[in-house]
């Protein structure tokens, strides 16, 4: 088989991130899925990684595109929800497991250490994805049309450990954190 038709078998299975869904609504009022997330996510990173010097940006878009890939079978678990992390991070790493499974070998394990990567926060473009993966999730719970009971004040505190030992970052969550106040009501300031 062609280098290229091996890798129909994992394209077909990363399909299913256009169907699960995430605690996050879209303009228009719709559910977004994790699929759309990664891709404003890969778009972010892949900008902000040209204007940031000594980044490889080539892992940085390839990370925020794989970043989520744990969602595949299991679906996303809202950190509102307080998963238990070494739980929801062993299940994820299963089903990226069986996923690159499915990619020759030598791809598989680069994906695997990319993903693995990630999630130990280990490197500059780590780090920056890892933000950045926040940041758009706060921007879109900015920007979407939430329900009447979103809790807009969840966003305040929301991984902002992620952006405070990078000066353009921190400055960028100064800016969605006023965003966000900006949406909090009266209502929920009482609640």
């Amino acid at each position: 088989m062609d280098s290229l038709e091996r890798l129909l078998p994992f394209i077909r299975e990363a399909e299913r991130l256009k169907t699960v869904t995430r605690t996050a609504w879209a303009h228009d009022g719709r559910r977004e899925s994790t699929a759309e997330h990664s891709w404003r996510l890969a778009l972010f990173a892949g900008l902000a990684a040209g204007q940031l010097p000594g980044l490889d940006r080539e892992k940085v878009l390839l990370m925020s595109l794989i970043h989520d890939m744990g969602e595949l079978y299991g679906g996303d678990v809202s950190a509102a929800l307080c998963p238990d992390p070494q739980e929801k991070i062993e299940e994820e790493r299963q089903a990226v497991r069986n996923a690159f499974s499915l990619l020759p070998e030598a791809q598989a394990a680069s994906l695997l250490a990319l993903w693995e990567e990630y999630n130990a926060n280990a490197t500059p473009e780590a780090r920056l994805v890892k933000a950045l993966d926040k940041a758009e999730t706060i921007l879109q719970h900015n920007q979407g049309r939430n329900p009447q009971d979103f809790d807009y004040r969840f966003n305040l505190g929301y991984g902002k450990n992620f952006f405070e030992d990078n000066g353009p970052l921190r400055k960028l969550r100064k800016r969605l954190d006023a965003e966000t106040a900006a949406r909090i009501t009266p209502d929920d300031e009482r609640a």
